[in-house]
C-alpha cells in the first residue's frame, strides 16, 4: 500500500509504512520503506535514523543518495558531502552512482560551491547522446547548475534534452501519447545496447535490443503538436 500511495497520497502511505514497522520493524525493506516515506513527508530526521537502520540491518549502500540528501534536508551539507565521500562509488550500481553524483551537486549547491557543484555531475553517464532512466534527473540537475552560474543558453540546451529523454523513455515504457511519440525498429546497435545519437536515435534501457526512441522524432512531433496549438 506505501509503494501504491507514494506519489499521491505520501502521508497515507508513511502511516501504511509506520502500521507495517509496528510488525516487523527487523525487516530491511520495511525500515526502508519507512524512510522513503518519510523522506517524501519532508520528516529528514526520521528518513536519516530509518535509513541508518536500513543499512545497518542489510550492508547496502543503495539508499546512500538519499542519506545525503536527508542531510541536506536537516540543514547540514557539510555532512552530506562526508557521507558521499565514505563509499566507494564503483561498489554502487550505475543509478546509484548518478543519484549520488546529483544528491553531491545539491550539497555543493547550498553550500554556494557553484563550480564544483557542476564537477560533481561530470561523470560518464553524463552523455548528452545517450539517455537511459537515469538521464533526464541527471541532465536537468546539470541545466539547474548552469543556470546558478549564468550559462543560460547551456542550461536550456540541457532543459531541452531532459524533456526528450524524458518523452522518449515514457513512450518506451507505453506512458507517452503515442501519436506524438514514435517507436521504431532500427538496425545499429552497439554492444551495450545503445545507439550512437549523431543520426538522432537515442538507445533506452528498458527495451528490446532491436528497439530504440527515434529522439529527432520524438523532438520534431512535440514541436508539431505544439505548432498544432
Amino acid at each position: 500500500m506505501a509503494a501504491r500511495l507514494i506519489d499521491e497520497e505520501p502521508e497515507l502511505a508513511h502511516q501504511h509504512a509506520l502500521a507495517a514497522s509496528r510488525s516487523a520493524g527487523r525487516v530491511g525493506v520495511v525500515r526502508e520503506t519507512v524512510a522513503i516515506t518519510a523522506y517524501a513527508v519532508g520528516d529528514f530526521a526520521l528518513a536519516l535514523r530509518e535509513l541508518r537502520t536500513h543499512r545497518r540491518i542489510t550492508g547496502s549502500d543503495e539508499q546512500l543518495p538519499l542519506i545525503v540528501d536527508s542531510e541536506r534536508g536537516v540543514g547540514r551539507p557539510d555532512r552530506a558531502l562526508e557521507e558521499g565521500r565514505a563509499v566507494d562509488r564503483m561498489t554502487l550500481s550505475v543509478l546509484v552512482r548518478v543519484q549520488l553524483a546529483i544528491a553531491m551537486s545539491g550539497a555543493r549547491l547550498d553550500l554556494g560551491q557553484t563550480d564544483r557543484a557542476l564537477q560533481e555531475l561530470d561523470i560518464p553517464e553524463a552523455d548528452p547522446d545517450r539517455a537511459f532512466e537515469w538521464s533526464p534527473a541527471l541532465f536537468s540537475a546539470r541545466a539547474a547548475v548552469l543556470e546558478e552560474l549564468g550559462r543560460h543558453d547551456e542550461a536550456a540546451e540541457w532543459e531541452r534534452r531532459a524533456q526528450i529523454a524524458s518523452d522518449a523513455l515514457d513512450a518506451a515504457s507505453g506512458v507517452a501519447d503515442r501519436e506524438v511519440i514514435v517507436v521504431e525498429e532500427i538496425d545499429l546497435i552497439d554492444d551495450e545496447g545503445g545507439v550512437d545519437v549523431a543520426s538522432g536515435v537515442i538507445p533506452v534501457a528498458d527495451v528490446d535490443e532491436d528497439e530504440a526512441i527515434d529522439m529527432q522524432t520524438v523532438a520534431d512531433d512535440a514541436d508539431d503538436a505544439e505548432e498544432s496549438r
